[in-house]
C-alpha cells in the first residue's frame, strides 16, 4: 500500500492513542512520519516499534515548534502533511472550573494546534502543497457537560480550519478536521464499565469506535483521493450526533 508514498508527514501526540494509530497507517501506506510528542519514552518506543522519526517537542512552545520543524525538513528534505493530533482535558463543570484548567487547556487544544500549523506553513508553501489535518471532536457541535475548555478549543479548532482553507486553498494546501466520537483509547477503557456502557448506548452504532477507524480518516483526508476536500469537518462518531 502506498497511498502516501514520498510523502512526510508530522503528527502530533503521536506516542499513543489516536496519534500512534495514524502514525502507524501513514508508515504502512508509504510516508515518512515524524513524531512529536513531550512523552519521550512512549515516544522514542512508538517511533522505533512502527519505523518513524520522534522529536521531543512541546506544542505549546512556539520556538519549539519551529526548531521541531526545520529539523523535519533539514532530515527529510519536505514536510508535506501535518496532524494536530495533540489534546489533553482538563474536566470541571463551569461554577468549579479553574483559570489553570480554563488556560493548561487553550494552550494545548488551540494554541498548540496554531503554533504547529504555522511551522510547517513555510515548507508547505515553498512546495505549492500541504495537507493541514487538525483533531476536533463531536462535542465542538453540540457541547458537553464540564467541558468548557475543551469543547472551547474544538469548536475553535473547527473555526481556524475553516479559515486556512479560504487562505490556503489558491496555494495547493487544504485544510480539514476530523471530530471523533468516543473512541476506545487506552484513557477511555480505562474507565469505570458502566460509564463506557453509557456511552455506547448514546450512539447509533452501539460501541466505542477505534483509533485505527480515525487513523483511515486521516489518511483519506491526506491522501491524493481528498485533493478536492478543503475545509471539512469529517465527523467519525457512530452516529452519536444524529
Amino acid at each position: 500500500m502506498s497511498r502516501l508514498k514520498d510523502k512526510v508527514a508530522i503528527i502530533t501526540g503521536g506516542a499513543s492513542g489516536i496519534g500512534r494509530a495514524t502514525a502507524e497507517r501513514f508508515v504502512a501506506e508509504g510516508a515518512k512520519v515524524a513524531i512529536w510528542d513531550i512523552v519521550e519514552d512512549k515516544g522514542k518506543a512508538t517511533a522505533e516499534a512502527i519505523g518513524a522519526k520522534f522529536y521531543a517537542v512541546n506544542t505549546t512552545d512556539m520556538a519549539a515548534c519551529e526548531a521541531a520543524a526545520k529539523a523535519v525538513a533539514d532530515e527529510f528534505g519536505q514536510i508535506d502533511i501535518i496532524v494536530n493530533n495533540a489534546g489533553i482535558t482538563k474536566d470541571a463543570t463551569m461554577k468549579k472550573m479553574t483559570a489553570e484548567q480554563w488556560q493548561q487547556v487553550i494552550d494545548v487544544n488551540l494554541t498548540g494546534v496554531f503554533y504547529c500549523t504555522k511551522a510547517v506553513l513555510p515548507y508547505m508553501l515553498e512546495r505549492g502543497y500541504g495537507r493541514i489535518l487538525s483533531a476536533a471532536s463531536v462535542v465542538a457541535h453540540n457541547g458537553n457537560f464540564g467541558q468548557t475548555n475543551y469543547v472551547a478549543t474544538k469548536a475553535g479548532v473547527i473555526g481556524m480550519t475553516k479559515v486556512w482553507a479560504k487562505e490556503f486553498g489558491r496555494k495547493g494546501i487544504t485544510a480539514n478536521a476530523v471530530a471523533p466520537g468516543f473512541i476506545g483509547t487506552e484513557m477511555v477503557r480505562s474507565i469505570p464499565e458502566k460509564v463506557i456502557k453509557m456511552l455506547e448506548d448514546k450512539t447509533p452504532i452501539p460501541r466505542l469506535g477505534e483509533p485505527e477507524e480515525i487513523a483511515s480518516a486521516y489518511l483519506f483526508l491526506a491522501s491524493d483521493e481528498a485533493a478536492f476536500v478543503n475545509g471539512a469537518v469529517l465527523n467519525v462518531d457512530g452516529g452519536v450526533t444524529l
